[in-house]
């Protein structure tokens, strides 16, 4: 499980430090795309995936048929493989950066399966917006406790 907060700096030549206890759950090298966008805002972050969770989304992908692969095209246009410095960095290239709208300032966000990588401002208004008791209550409601 991915799971916490954590705020980073994308330093002048684009890398981006990835917590120590998300390294060890994702591992040396994993892949990062574009992510689910939050509708409510209209933002775009990214998402990184370990190889397990991966080879899952390549599974479905491989037994769709190709019309629907077709929509499928942006998450593997802009997906790579990144692998950790040894300083437990990855490299994020400008045109990934722009497409999420991250600026200096991010915020790292274990997600279950992942990990969204949001532009720190982006992320205080979500939390606002999603950390409130009503809703809360509701995620605790649909797991069933």
């Amino acid at each position: 499980m991915l799971e916490g907060t954590y705020k980073h700096t994308i330093d002048a030549k684009g890398r981006l430090f990835i917590p120590a206890d998300l390294r060890e759950k994702l591992g040396f090298s994993f892949r990062v795309t574009l992510g689910y966008p939050h509708t409510g805002l209209k933002k775009k972050c990214l998402a990184a995936f370990p190889d397990v969770t991966w080879d899952k989304i390549q599974a479905k992908y491989d037994a769709m048929p190709r019309r629907e692969k077709n929509k499928m095209r942006m998450l593997f246009a802009y997906s790579k493989t990144y692998e950790l410095d040894s300083q437990g960095r990855i490299l994020l290239p400008q045109n990934i950066r722009d497409e999420a709208e991250l600026k200096k300032e991010v915020a790292i966000v274990g997600a279950g399966d992942n990990v969204e990588i949001w532009d720190a401002d982006v992320w205080d208004k979500i939390y606002e917006l999603e950390s409130n008791q009503e809703n809360i209550a509701s995620i605790y409601d649909e797991l069933d406790f």
